[in-house]
């Protein structure tokens, strides 16, 4: 995610360090760019189809080369995105067949992890997590018990709040261009994830984190950093506090 690189990198450092761990070889592509999910959410069609164009191409010339048993997308809403290629490009007869390719090769994260499995857990951890289902993973691309499944593999005592499939006002650009209702959504989901008295809050999107960041009273963290910490990676700097 591009936007998820500046603001949260150890969200993709968690995510190299625990597919190496596991075995498998990761490329990060030096020409691909914005998934071009943030205009497609503000309906500028052509941007985001020369965005998303960009990407199959680069993509591409990969899976040509070398061979891609996934394309791993660690931020839920350019998942989604990226999984949309193929319908995106339906009616593009020069595009469509590589655009579909991408499509099936992409996996979210803990979606990957959960098909390849986690093996002998390194470090397993105790701590009460509350789970944030972001709406781009669980209702976009209907992942919700993968994520919930792996942590609690990992030792973690997961938590889940009452009307999980709510949004929590990030919502793609929602947050910006609506931002008092955004606010509204974020204090109720806050008050949710509250009420189960968690240790910190996870989530699979940076956008949710950003969002929940602001008003919660633990630390929000992604659920790939707590996959990496018990697989034997490093604790997240986030839950320093709270391990002290």
């Amino acid at each position: 995610g591009c936007v998820q690189q500046p603001i949260a990198p150890q969200i993709n450092r968690a995510t190299i360090s625990l597919l190496t761990r596991l075995g498998c070889e990761v490329i990060v592509p030096g020409e691909s760019g914005c998934c071009g999910a943030v205009n497609q959410h503000l309906g500028q069609e052509t941007r985001a189809r020369d965005a998303a164009l960009a990407n199959i191409k680069a993509w591409h010339e990969l899976a040509d080369d070398g061979g891609l048993d996934a394309l791993i997308v660690n931020a839920s809403g350019c998942g989604t995105m990226v999984k949309d290629y193929g319908y995106l490009f339906r009616d593009d007869p020069d595009v469509v067949d590589e655009a579909e390719m991408i499509s099936k090769l992409a996996r979210d994260v803990s979606e990957f992890l959960h098909e390849i499995g986690l093996g002998d857990i390194a470090a397993p951890q105790t701590l009460r997590i509350a789970y944030q289902s972001a709406c781009s993973l669980q209702h976009g691309q209907k992942i919700h018990r993968e994520p919930l499944a792996l942590l609690t593999a990992c030792g973690f005592d997961m938590v889940e709040p009452a009307d999980g499939h709510l949004c929590c006002g990030s919502a793609g650009a929602y947050n910006i261009l609506q931002p008092v209702i955004a606010d509204q959504l974020r204090d109720e989901k806050i008050a949710a994830l509250s009420a189960v008295t968690p240790q910190a809050m996870a989530t699979g999107n940076v956008g949710c984190m950003v969002q929940l960041q602001q008003a919660a009273p633990c630390p929000v963290v992604h659920t790939v950093e707590l996959l990496d910490w018990a697989m034997g990676g490093s604790r997240p700097k986030a839950l320093a506090e709270t391990m002290r």
